[in-house]
C-alpha cells in the first residue's frame, strides 16, 4: 500500500543585520597594521561649484594614521542628491554603509572590507509544531558578503564542517554552493532525523525546529 502521508514541513526566516561598519583592508604607512576602523565620518571640501568628498578610515592598532577614501571628486554640486550631501555634512553611519557597499570605490582606493564580527543573525521564532522538515528564508538588510556554510553553522548553531556533513547526508539542501560567497537573499531546506541520530557534533532538535534568538558573529 502506497504511504501517501505529507510531511510535516515548517517555514522559518533568518534575517542578517550589521552591528558594525566593517574593517577596512588597508595596508598602515606608520605601522605594520593592516586595518583600519571607520565611524562614518566624512570630509567634504568644495571649490566653488566642485566637490570632493572623503571617507576618513583611523589605523585600528592606534597609530593616529588616517586614511580618506575618495568618495566624490570634482564633482559639479548640481549633480548630487541634495539629501545625500545633507547625510555627507551629517556623518550618516547609514550611507557610509552604502559607500562601503560600492565595488568600484573599494578598487579605486585600492582597499577591501573584512564583515568577520560585524554581523548577527537573528532567527524568527516558531510556533512549536512538530515538524520534518524546515524551510528557511535567509534575508539580508544590508548585502554582507559571507560564506554561506559559515552562515548555516551560526545559524544552525554548528561547525562549517557539520553543515557539509548534512548536506552530504541529504539533509541540508540549498541552490547556493556552500562554499560560495553570499550577500543576497537565498532559501535553504533541513530534515531533521525521525529520531535522535544526528550526526556527529550536530545538536539534536528534539522539538522538531530551530531555535529563535539572535547570533551574533
Amino acid at each position: 500500500m502506497l504511504n501517501n502521508r505529507q510531511e510535516r514541513r515548517l517555514a522559518t526566516q533568518w534575517t542578517v543585520f550589521p552591528t558594525r561598519l566593517p574593517l577596512i583592508r588597508r595596508r598602515c604607512l606608520r605601522c605594520s597594521s593592516a586595518e583600519f576602523l571607520t565611524h562614518g565620518k566624512f570630509r567634504v571640501n568644495a571649490n566653488h561649484r566642485l566637490l570632493d568628498v572623503w571617507l576618513l578610515a583611523l589605523c585600528a592598532a592606534g597609530c593616529g594614521e588616517t586614511v580618506k577614501l575618495t568618495v566624490m571628486e570634482r564633482a559639479n554640486v548640481r549633480t548630487i542628491d541634495p539629501s545625500d550631501l545633507m547625510r555627507f555634512h551629517g556623518n550618516d553611519p547609514g550611507l557610509a554603509a552604502d559607500v562601503l557597499g560600492d565595488p568600484m570605490l573599494l578598487r579605486r582606493n585600492g582597499v577591501t572590507l573584512d564583515w568577520g564580527g560585524a554581523w548577527t543573525l537573528r532567527k524568527a521564532a516558531a510556533d512549536g509544531s512538530p515538524a520534518e522538515v524546515i524551510d528557511t528564508s535567509v534575508r539580508f538588510a544590508r548585502p554582507i558578503p559571507i560564506k554561506v556554510a559559515t552562515l548555516l553553522a551560526a545559524g544552525l548553531e554548528g561547525s562549517r564542517s557539520g553543515v557539509h556533513r548534512l548536506a552530504v547526508a541529504g539533509r541540508l539542501s540549498t541552490p547556493r554552493r556552500l562554499t560560495a560567497t553570499v550577500s543576497g537573499d537565498f532559501p535553504f531546506t533541513l530534515r531533521l532525523p525521525a529520531t535522535a541520530g544526528d550526526p556527529p557534533g550536530e545538536p539534536d532538535r528534539p522539538s522538531g525546529s530551530i531555535p529563535a534568538g539572535t547570533v551574533r558573529r
